[in-house]
């Protein structure tokens, strides 16, 4: 994973974690804009998310924060 998106995934986390709380989920789509601005980015998070490690469409913010940290 790149620190690019390792950086963008635990900043998300950590907004979206204060604004809901500790049950708040995420997609890997959480991680982007509604345009596809960085389409080699997206692959990388969907591949990840997808491929290595088989997650559910939503997880909660902080296990996927773990899982980068």
């Amino acid at each position: 994973m790149t620190e690019e998106l390792r950086t963008k995934i635990i900043n998300v986390c950590d907004k979206k974690i204060a604004q809901k709380g500790d049950n708040v989920g995420v997609s890997f789509y959480a991680f982007f804009t509604n345009k596809n601005d960085n389409p080699e980015l997206l692959m990388e998070a969907a591949t990840w998310w997808i491929q290595t490690h088989e997650l559910d469409h939503f997880e909660k913010a902080v296990k996927i924060k773990a899982l980068v940290q």
